[in-house]
C-alpha cells in the first residue's frame, strides 16, 4: 500500500520485539528485503545502509531512532514512509505512521494481490540483507536468499538438537541484536521453523537485566556471544567474593568436582558419582536456577571464540557450552556442537549437507577455513568485486579464519588471518592464545591486546575490570569486586582504575609484571614473549569504538586510538 517495490528493502531499526518479527515477515511477504539496522548506529551509518539497500520503508522503535531518520530523510530518494511502533508521534509529518495506523492501511489490499506476490518469489532470490559491521572499510550487505534462510533454519538447528513444538516446546529469550545474523537466525527464523516460544528481553538486557528475564522465563535453550557468558561468570564471581567463608568453600568444592567429572568423561567410581550428584543437588542446581538455567538443556556460544577460563567455569556449574561457528556469509552457523557432537575447544562439525576444507595448511595443520553448502550467501549487494574476492574458482567461500581439523572431522578455529601478527623478523604470532593466557593469569584484567605487527618485539595494551554504568553500559572508573579482591591480595588499597594508573600503583604493577612473566615462561618461543605493556585509563566499550556491536575487539581501531601509547613502546 505504501509502494514497496520488489527487491527494495524494509529497514528495521529497534530493539528485539514482536514488532521487529512482524515487520520482518511482512517485508518478505510483500516482496521486499529485510534489512536490520543496529540501534547503536549513527545517523550517517543509517543513511549508508538505507541508501545502499534502497530502503522504501523504515520501521523504527522510538523517538530516539526516529530522530536519526528525520535528520537523513531528505537525502534518501527511495524512502517513502516511516512507521513508529513504541512512542506516539509528537509532530505529524507526511508519510509518518504509528503501528496502528500502518496496520489499518492494508485492510483494503486483497489476499489475491498478496498471494500473487508470495507465489512469484523464488528460492534463489534475496530476502534478507545482513550488514557486516566490517572491522575495516564500509559495511558490506550480505545477501541471503529464501533458500539460505529456510535451509539453515531447518538443518542447523537440527544439528544443535532443537526440537519441533510437537515433540517439545522450546522456549528462548531474544536479546542479542537482530540485525546480526546469529540472533536473527536463532530467534526469528528458527523460531518460526519449529514453533518456538520467544520471550523478548528488556532493551537494557546486556547492561544487566538479562538475568532477571532468564529467571522469569527459565528457557529450554540459550545462545550467547562469549562476552555474555563472560559477564555471567564475572557476576557470579563477584557474588561469590562477597559471600561468607562456608558458602565460598561449598561452591569451590562443588565446582571442582563438576569440572573434574566433565573433563574426565571416563567412568568414575560410584563414590565419586555420589559426591558429584550431591554437589549438583546441594549447590550447582541452585546456582543454575538463580541464573535462569534450571530448565535449560542447550547452551550455545557463537560469533567469537570462547576462552578456556569461561569454558571451564561453566563446566564447573555442570553447564556445557556448545560452540557454533560461521559468519554472516554462511547465514550464521555452518559448524555446530550439540549434545551428540561435542569436543572441548572445538566448534563441532559441519552441519550435515555442508562442507569445510582447509587451504594453505602450515606444518601444524592450520589452514584457512573454506565453506561450501546451502548456507553460503549470494554475494555482497552492489559489490561484485568484493564478492569475487570471497570465492575461489571452485566456488568455495573463504572465511579469512585459521583453523584445523582433527581425524574425526571436528573443527578448531585458531585465529583470524588478518589478526595474525607478523613481526619485523617475519615470525607469525597468533595473538588470541597470548591474550587469553594473560587474562587467565590476571583476574583484574578485562581486555588484553597484543601488538607487534612489523615490530621487533611484542607489547601489550591492558584494561582493568570496572563496573559498568547501569544507564549507558559504559565502563566507569570503579573497579569490580573481583578486581578489588586482586588489589587487596597484592597489598593495594586501590578501588578505582584512575588511582592505579595515575600513581602506577607499585603493588599492582609488580603483580601484573609477575603474571606476564609467568605467561612468557610458557610461551612457544622467545618471539611470543611480551616485552612491554601499559594499563589504559578506561576499559574498551562499544561507545568507545574499541568493540563492535557483538563485543568483538576492533584491533585496527584500537591501534589508531592508542597510537601514542603504542609508539612509546618502540621509541629507541
Amino acid at each position: 500500500k505504501l509502494g514497496l517495490e520488489r527487491f527494495h528493502s524494509v529497514g528495521i531499526l529497534g530493539f528485539n520485539s514482536p514488532e521487529w518479527f512482524i515487520s520482518a515477515v511482512g517485508a518478505v511477504f510483500a516482496g521486499g528485503i529485510v534489512t536490520g539496522i543496529y540501534t547503536t548506529n549513527s545517523p550517517e551509518a543509517c543513511h549508508y545502509i538505507a541508501h545502499d539497500s534502497k530502503t522504501n520503508i523504515m520501521v523504527v522503535e522510538n523517538q530516539k531512532q526516529l530522530d536519526k531518520i528525520m535528520q537523513i530523510w531528505n537525502h534518501l530518494s527511495h524512502l517513502k514512509a516511516v512507521v513508529l511502533y513504541k512512542d506516539s508521534i509528537p509532530v505529524r509529518h507526511p508519510n509518518l505512521y504509528t503501528m496502528e495506523e500502518f496496520l489499518e492501511l492494508g485492510d483494503d489490499v486483497s489476499d489475491t494481490t498478496l498471494d500473487d506476490i508470495i507465489n512469484s518469489q523464488k528460492p534463489n532470490q534475496c530476502c534478507v540483507l545482513i550488514y557486516t559491521s566490517g572491522t575495516t572499510g564500509k559495511p558490506k550487505g550480505a545477501m541471503l536468499s529464501h533458500d539460505n534462510i529456510t535451509w539453515t533454519s531447518a538443518h542447523c538447528s537440527k544439528a544443535g538438537d532443537m526440537q519441533p513444538a510437537e515433540v517439545q516446546q522450546e522456549s528462548i529469550v531474544s536479546y542479542l541484536p537482530l540485525s546480526h545474523i546469529a540472533a536473527q537466525i536463532y530467534d526469528l527464523w528458527t523460531g518460526i521453523k519449529w514453533g518456538e516460544q520467544v520471550y523478548f528481553a528488556e532493551p537494557d538486557a546486556l547492561k544487566g537485566s538479562l538475568i532477571n528475564t532468564l529467571k522469569e522465563v527459565q528457557p529450554t535453550s540459550h545462545m550467547g556471544v562469549p562476552r555474555v557468558w563472560e559477564k555471567i561468570m564475572e557476576k557470579l564471581k563477584d557474588a561469590s567474593a562477597q559471600s561468607g567463608f562456608m558458602k565460598k568453600k561449598m561452591l569451590s568444592w562443588a565446582m571442582s568436582l563438576s569440572l573434574e567429572r566433565n573433563l574426565n568423561c571416563s567412568r568414575s567410581s560410584d563414590l565419586k558419582q555420589f559426591w558429584m550428584r550431591l554437589a549438583d543437588y546441594l549447590v550447582l542446581a541452585k546456582i543454575r536456577s538463580a541464573l535462569g538455567f534450571s530448565s535449560c538443556q542447550k547452551h550455545f556460544s557463537g560469533a567469537a571464540p570462547l576462552n578456556t577460563e569461561t569454558l571451564y567455569f561453566f563446566l564447573g556449574l555442570n553447564i556445557t557450552l556448545y560452540e557454533a561457528y560461521g559468519m554472516s556469509e554462511t547465514t550464521g552457523p555452518h559448524c555446530l556442537s550439540g549434545p551428540y557432537i561435542y569436543r572441548q575447544h572445538s566448534c563441532g562439525k559441519p552441519v550435515p549437507g555442508c562442507k569445510v576444507k582447509l587451504v594453505d595448511e602450515d606444518t601444524e595443520g592450520n589452514g584457512e577455513i573454506c565453506f561450501w553448502g546451502r548456507t553460503v550467501f549470494m554475494g555482497y549487494l552492489n559489490m561484485e568485486d568484493k564478492t569475487k574476492e570471497a570465492f575461489d574458482e571452485d566456488g568455495w567461500l573463504h572465511s579469512g579464519d585459521l583453523g584445523k581439523l582433527d581425524k574425526d572431522g571436528f573443527l578448531y578455529v585458531t585465529g583470524r588471518i588478518k589478526d595474525l601478527i607478523i613481526t619485523a623478523g617475519g615470525e607469525n604470532v597468533p595473538p588470541i592464545p597470548i591474550e587469553d593466557a594473560v587474562k587467565k593469569e590476571l583476574p583484574i584484567v578485562s581486555n588484553a591486546m597484543v601488538i607487534g605487527d612489523k615490530k621487533k618485539f611484542l607489547s601489550m595494551l591492558l584494561t582493568l575490570k570496572s563496573v559498568l554504568d547501569p544507564d549507558t553500559s559504559d565502563p566507569t572508573d570503579i573497579l569490580t569486586e573481583q578486581a578489588r579482591d586482586f588489589c587487596q591480595r597484592t597489598g593495594s588499597k586501590a578501588t578505582k582504575v584512575s588511582e592505579i594508573v595515575a600513581t602506577k600503583d607499585q603493588a599492582i604493577y609488580q603483580a601484573i609484571q609477575e603474571g606476564i612473566n609467568k605467561v612468557n615462561k610458557n610461551a612457544t618461543n622467545r618471539v611470543h614473549c611480551i616485552q612491554k605493556w601499559i594499563v589504559l585509563p578506561r576499559d574498551f566499550s562499544i561507545s568507545g569504538g574499541e568493540l563492535g556491536p557483538t563485543m568483538k575487539l576492533k584491533r585496527l581501531t584500537v591501534l589508531e586510538k592508542y597510537s601514542n601509547e603504542v609508539n612509546s613502546f618502540y621509541e629507541e
